[in-house]
């Protein structure tokens, strides 16, 4: 079933990276594998400075996508701003993952930082797909600041933990009914992004267990289908759990052979 993110309509709720792959060819053949519409490209790896820029474009652009730059690698907010307008004029699109890192050692994102680059990218008119933790309250400022699509961390990036805490995630979905909720980073197996699904988020944005993977193509599939499992989990209404068993066939009246028993009987 087709939905809007932002000003387009797609069919698939993946959104896959372009980085890490054993070769670009790879890449390509797992990217048309997981039929994600949507692809992440950083600006670090376009630039022509940068060997073999020319021909990754080269590839991204066969692919037919939509592309989500982003600005890996910017720890303050100047830095993002600077790259998301850098991104805007090579790669022809408002869009913009906005990554703003607050620590080395584990890739968090500044809150600060994030916030401020986010107003400002905003009143410019980016639309803004900002890299999140699942703080309640930093999603609700985001969202404040314009933001129609916010995007909580599962877990830390490339970390492959899965859903670190299901609790806020679920809090998030509830709390945030009208905002498109895109769990990016931290998944590691095709059942981490069912689990997001079931939690009624709206798409799963990842790279590294894709790219990752001895057969990335394979597992470009198997997220494919773990997202999509997840989701018609979710739009069928999944059962309350209960803390006392019941039995899945009635046990009221009498079974039959019992019955033709006492008859004989009688």
């Amino acid at each position: 079933m087709s939905w809007q993110l932002a000003d387009v309509t797609l069919d698939s709720r993946f959104l896959i990276g372009s980085s890490l792959y054993p070769s670009p060819q790879i890449m390509q053949q797992a990217i048309v594998e997981s039929s994600a519409e949507v692809v992440t490209v950083s600006l670090r790896r376009q630039l022509p400075t940068q060997q073999g820029g020319q021909s990754f474009w080269q590839h991204i652009q066969n692919l037919n996508r939509h592309i989500l730059p982003n600005t890996a690698g910017c720890y303050s907010a100047k830095d993002a701003i600077t790259t998301a307008n850098m991104a805007r004029e090579v790669f022809n699109t408002h869009w913009i993952k906005l990554e703003v890192l607050g620590d080395e050692y584990n890739l968090q994102p500044d809150p600060f930082a994030l916030l401020e680059a986010t107003k400002e990218l905003i009143a410019q008119g980016f639309e803004v797909f900002p890299y999140a933790t699942d703080d309640l309250v930093l999603a609700e400022r985001l969202v404040t600041a314009g933001c129609k699509i916010v995007m909580p961390w599962g877990a830390p990036i490339g970390t492959g933990r899965g859903l670190m805490n299901p609790y806020a995630l679920q809090i998030l979905r509830a709390r945030l009914p009208d905002t498109t909720l895109i769990i990016d980073a931290g998944l590691g197996v095709p059942s981490h992004a069912a689990q997001a699904m079931e939690l009624g988020f709206d798409g799963v944005l990842l790279n590294t267990a894709v790219a990752e993977a001895n057969d990335p193509v394979m597992m470009a599939r198997g997220f494919r289908d773990g997202i999509c499992a997840g989701r018609n989990g979710f739009e069928a209404g999944v059962m309350q759990q209960r803390d006392l068993a019941k039995p899945s066939t009635p046990v009221l009246g009498t079974p039959f052979w019992h019955q033709d028993k006492h008859e004989l009987g009688g």
